[in-house]
């Protein structure tokens, strides 16, 4: 009786621990269940916020932009907005007259005459607006000896221009178009503080492609050099200019090279090319050239150049320079002074070399024809001069001849 009682008590001491160890393990299980399933409804939520984060709002896409706009922007991109409205293409017709073979012959010419035909060409280039009242500036080359002269505005309107004046020397050329109201134009800088390496701003015409949207084309580089002698070249002479690398066509001259701020500082006329295309090596004639020129040209319709000075010059070459004991070649000697000239009157001598001319170096008869080109009836110039190996300083009164 006593062995019955104690496996019945083992058997329901063994079901109650296995009981309890399954009520603990299965509540256990279903806690971890239910804890995965908040995390996984969690990681869920967390998804959502992630994919919804990465929906950009408008008002941050719009200042992302805005902020990419403005680093964009800069003083080279201000600038050409400001300048270009004062940028023109010019369209030109010139009268030109042609001799036929025949004619070439004087023996036909002296029995049938002279045969000349006149033949219309068209040419085009580029302008600069310089005053409110219509005044364009550009190249005498251009449009000097134009019959009919067309400009076009960057808002597509096209006027007729009138040849005010034009000076082939200096290949300068003032036009002037009439307007119901005040242009966009440019201001003038000074061409004497134009630093070497500063950005320079070519804007233009090049290949007529103005024509196709009515806007200029715009090149970027730096001023290369300045004070460049070009020397003479079809009786225009080109001294004392700027050389930039901003790209110049065919087609530029006439237009603005301006400086980073909007200045004009030098109107675009010659490239440097074996080719016909640009190698970065432009020419611009400096503005502080063009100021007096035009101011003449508005008021006389030409350049009056009626001074004398009563000297003959000549170059210096090696055999000259040896001869009067120079170091160089530079300047220019003195080979007669006319009598009761200005020249003898300022103290000048067969023999003198001139240095210097208005502090501005000779190089050779061209420096002094240019600057003489500049200068105008009872202007004075200032003159270093070396006599026997010794610098002198003489001033020299521009006098009119009649």
């Amino acid at each position: 009786m006593n062995k019955l009682k104690t496996i019945l008590l083992t058997s329901f001491i063994t079901l109650l621990v296995v009981s309890v160890l399954f009520a603990f393990f299965y509540y256990r299980n279903d806690n971890t269940a239910n804890q995965e399933d908040l995390i996984s409804d969690k990681d869920t939520n967390n998804t959502k916020v992630v994919e919804q984060s990465s929906i950009m709002p408008v008002s941050q896409r719009n200042k992302i932009n805005q902020d990419i706009n403005f680093s964009r922007k800069n003083i080279i991109t201000a600038t050409v907005k400001n300048v270009s409205p004062a940028v023109v293409g010019i369209n030109v017709t010139e009268t030109r007259y042609y001799r036929d073979q025949l004619s070439m012959d004087p023996f036909w010419r002296h029995f049938f005459g002279d045969r000349i035909y006149p033949q219309e060409v068209k040419s085009l280039g580029s302008g600069a607006i310089i005053s409110p009242d219509g005044y364009i500036l550009t190249n005498d080359h251009v449009a000097g000896n134009a019959s009919k002269i067309i400009v076009t505005m960057t808002n597509g309107t096209r006027y007729d221009a009138e040849l005010v004046g034009s000076d082939l020397a200096s290949d300068i050329c003032l036009l002037k178009i009439k307007a119901k109201k005040a242009l966009p134009h440019l201001s003038f800088g000074n061409s004497d503080d134009i630093l070497i390496g500063e950005w320079a701003i070519a804007l233009g015409n090049p290949f007529g492609l103005f024509e196709l949207n009515d806007k200029p084309t715009v090149t970027v580089g730096v001023v290369s050099a300045l004070g460049m002698n070009l020397g003479v070249i079809r009786e225009r002479y080109y001294l004392n200019m700027i050389q930039t690398d901003a790209s110049i066509n065919t087609g530029n001259s006439g237009g603005p090279l301006v400086n980073s701020v909007g200045e004009m500082i030098g109107m675009n006329t010659i490239i440097w090319s074996e080719g016909a295309g640009s190698v970065g090596v432009g020419f611009a004639i400096p503005i502080n050239t063009i100021k007096n020129i035009v101011t003449e040209l508005k008021n006389n319709g030409k350049v009056k150049r009626d001074f004398w000075t009563g000297i003959s010059i000549h170059s210096i070459d090696e055999g000259i320079a040896k001869y009067y004991n120079l170091s160089n070649t530079f300047g220019v000697i003195i080979t007669k002074v006319a009598k009761n000239s200005p020249a003898s009157t300022a103290g000048l001598k067969v023999g003198d070399v001139i240095l210097e001319i208005n502090d501005l170096k000779i190089a050779n008869e061209n420096t002094v024809v240019y600057i003489l080109h500049q200068a105008r009836t009872n202007d004075s110039l200032k003159l270093k001069v070396l006599r026997d190996n010794k610098p002198i300083y003489l001033n020299l009164k521009l006098e009119s001849k009649i």
